[in-house]
């Protein structure tokens, strides 16, 4: 009787569904979990910046059938995760748009619909950033990199969190934010020391969907990728009478030459570190304090917007490799000047030494290499 007994109480246990009420049946099952559905931005949100991320999550279901629907436009590209859980967006949203769900979760516990919507932010204005350097281009082992910016950005440490900069050579350098005249910002970013010949470089300033403060959002995002080509530095010793051109270490040209009056500080060739800023065969050279306008000068390279040139000039021959007498230009002969002018390019150093006036910050857009390191680095809007 004991051994029956036992046989009946284990019989009874076995029927009751783990966790069911007493008296509620033993055969009862436990209620599956209804599905959750949640989405990021979250339902009725307003001034949404449209660069962020967009998301659709579901808790116990799987999605189907979604879609984000723009107000007067198409549907938001998307993906669906493989196990069909979560739907993220693969387009980005647009400026002043309502976004609006559809679609379904589907699970065990039933089926719920995919519903709301949001809204992204409808600035008053926007601000194109342009890069100076274009994708493709070669340039000098000096070049900075310049975004510039047309209107001003009052957040500038958002727009520098946004702007990278990535090189195929390890490369130690900063942004600076420097003045601006015409209303817009401007951002430089420039190594430690010169480039390393080759280097590989790519920028993007992802711009679109930025709050720039002042109610100016950024328009659109824009990038470059560029070379640093051979390392030619211009070797410019005012006391010299010469101009020595090294490439990659070794002396490829050198010329007599004359720099600028050293008798008369406005007629000074600024002592610092220049760089080539363009070229062009012929370019009219004026100076009304000095009694000459539209003049015609060949061969010229423009090295800083303070009206210095490396450029031909006839009037000069004669004393070129002995004395200065020009106003702030180096001066070379027809010849000279046409073989260098050939191998000048955008971002080449000119090292001008042993003149008494110095080139500054504010002569010109391109005079980065005459702020010491430590005190470029704390013009970062990002600076610690």
């Amino acid at each position: 009787m004991i051994a029956v007994l036992a046989f009946l109480l284990g019989c009874g246990t076995y029927g009751l569904a783990v966790g069911a009420p007493s008296g509620h049946g033993a055969e009862a099952a436990a209620a599956a979990p209804a599905p959750v559905v949640g989405t990021s931005p979250r339902a009725g949100a307003t001034d949404v910046p449209p660069n962020q991320p967009v998301t659709l999550t579901a808790d116990h279901a799987r999605l189907a059938a979604v879609v984000l629907q723009a107000s007067g436009g198409g549907p938001v590209a998307g993906t669906t995760s493989p196990d069909g859980r979560s739907w993220r967006a693969q387009a980005p949203l647009q400026y002043g748009t309502t976004y609006t769900w559809s679609g379904q979760a589907v699970g065990d516990g039933g089926t719920v619909p995919v519903t709301g919507s949001f809204s992204t932010v409808d600035p008053a204005r926007t601000t194109q950033a342009q890069i100076n350097i274009d994708d493709g281009e070669t340039v000098g082992i000096a070049a900075p990199i310049i975004v510039q910016f047309d209107h001003h950005v009052a957040d500038k440490a958002a727009a520098e969190r946004a702007m990278t900069v990535q090189t195929s050579i390890p490369t130690t350098g900063s942004w600076a934010w420097l003045d601006d005249d015409n209303g817009g910002s401007r951002a430089h970013w420039r190594p430690q020391g010169y480039w390393a010949a080759g280097t590989q470089v790519s920028v993007a300033v992802h711009q679109f969907g930025v709050d720039d403060g002042g109610g100016i959002w950024g328009a659109q995002d824009v990038s470059s990728h560029f070379t640093v080509g051979r390392a030619q530095i211009v070797k410019a010793d005012v006391n010299s009478h010469e101009m020595i051109v090294v490439r990659d270490g070794k002396v490829v040209m050198d010329f007599p030459a004359s720099y600028g009056l050293g008798s008369d500080p406005n007629r000074n060739t600024t002592n610092g570190i220049h760089v080539v800023m363009s070229k062009a065969q012929t370019v009219l050279m004026s100076n009304p304090k000095y009694g000459y306008n539209n003049v015609p000068e060949h061969w010229a390279v423009r090295i800083e917007n303070n009206g210095e040139f490396i450029h031909a000039n006839p009037l000069t021959d004669g004393v070129q490799g002995s004395e200065n007498v020009t106003h702030g230009c180096v001066n070379l002969s027809t010849e000279n000047a046409q073989q260098y002018f050939d191998t000048a390019i955008f971002g080449d150093p000119v090292e001008v030494t042993n003149s008494p006036v110095p080139l500054r910050l504010a002569d010109g857009d391109i005079a980065d290499w005459t702020v010491p390191w430590d005190q470029w680095v704390t013009m970062s809007a990002l600076a610690a």
